[in-house]
């Protein structure tokens, strides 16, 4: 792995694993603090890799100022599982569910980039409950096979892709991931595009390369557009040179009252060089609702179960009233409390106690 430079921030963040319903075990990461913003995985991830990034740091950081960051590594990539089945869009839906139920937020907005944008727009319409805005940033409804003018072409190019990383990805000479470097990032510096070539090595496999490709190429959202119903900022790079500028527009045109905002830049992945990330951010930060003090961020990392026996804890109910409370056994509860204590690094039930009701827990509808 790459060291950090000197200059790359360094993020307090805390990594964790949860296992989705077909027993693949996920990575998320929890970082900043504020109400919570949950980032739909997109390709090409890795969570300890992205926080040294010259691609990914700015827009982590940024946002975990005001927010609480959850980030999670989709299956197959980076520290989630890599070995893997089903590789599928109704899986990677079913993930971003695990996620959520894992990390315990009830309403949050959601943040979908490139294939993620797909995946937050069926998440936030099975879930309409759940999600208070949506942003897509060069985002599509529909794959590279499934639009308009579609030529046999344009399929033999798709699948001459997917050719190129089953052959090219995992090898130690990046010229055949170059290929792919200047799609996301055509604007970048040499530093830039050498970290991207190194974060396609060790993000994924050279086989799982072409299946995440060539399920990309299938998707079809467009059904979905018109039953969003949360508010929906869209922006999109005039000159995207992965994902045409159209299909920003067309998730725009077909969400209901969806905001639209071109931004001037060839780049997919907007860099903190370029006015276009400037401009993305005021308009990010204008549309996400204000964020409310938060508890101690360690309290994210807490399942809705174990958020419920600190609610307990705080209003100094012991191990026996706890679980004749929520009907469970004492040796469950002691099990809960034990995982309770690492997650916010107390000691005793005494420093639990402290923590949680500075952190309002022991008020009603805490």
């Amino acid at each position: 792995m790459r060291p950090r430079g000197p200059d790359m921030p360094m993020f307090k963040q805390q990594i964790r694993l949860c296992t989705s319903r077909d027993g693949v075990r996920l990575a998320y990461a929890v970082t900043g603090s504020g109400a919570p913003l949950v980032k739909a995985a997109n390709w090409m991830s890795h969570l300890e890799f992205d926080v040294g990034s010259p691609v990914w740091s700015h827009m982590i950081t940024a946002l975990s100022e005001t927010h609480t960051l959850i980030r999670y590594d989709e299956r197959g990539c980076g520290l989630s599982d890599r070995d893997i089945e089903d590789l599928s869009f109704d899986a990677w839906l079913r993930d971003l569910e695990t996620i959520v139920d894992a990390t315990g937020v009830d309403h949050f907005p959601l943040l979908g980039i490139s294939q993620g944008a797909s995946i937050a727009v069926a998440y936030a319409v099975a879930h309409p409950q759940r999600v208070s805005h949506l942003v897509l940033h060069g985002g599509y409804a529909r794959g590279r096979l499934k639009r308009d003018h579609l030529s046999q072409r344009l399929r033999e190019e798709a699948e001459l892709m997917n050719k190129l990383a089953e052959l090219g990805w995992g090898q130690e000479n990046p010229a055949f991931r170059q290929f792919f470097t200047t799609q996301f990032i055509p604007g970048g510096t040499a530093e830039q595009h050498a970290w991207f070539n190194e974060l396609e090595r060790v993000s994924t496999s050279p086989l799982n390369a072409a299946r995440f490709m060539r399920v990309f190429n299938e998707i079809d959202v467009v059904a979905l557009l018109p039953r969003v119903s949360c508010p929906t900022l869209v922006l999109h790079a005039v000159r995207d040179a992965r994902v045409p500028f159209d299909e920003g527009r067309l998730m725009a045109s077909e969400i209901p009252g969806a905001r639209f905002v071109p931004l001037e830049s060839g780049n997919h992945l907007l860099l903190d060089t370029e006015p276009a990330w400037r401009r993305w951010l005021e308009e990010v930060r204008a549309f996400l609702p204000s964020a409310q003090p938060a508890r101690c961020p360690a309290f994210t990392a807490l399942t809705r179960r174990e958020r419920d026996i600190v609610e307990l804890i705080a209003q100094g109910r012991d191990n026996a009233q706890i679980a004749a409370h929520l009907d469970l056994c004492e040796k469950t509860v002691r099990n809960h409390i034990t995982s309770i204590f690492a997650k916010l690094e107390v000691e005793n039930r005494g420093q639990a106690i402290v923590l949680a009701r500075k952190a309002g827990f022991d008020r009603a509808g805490a």
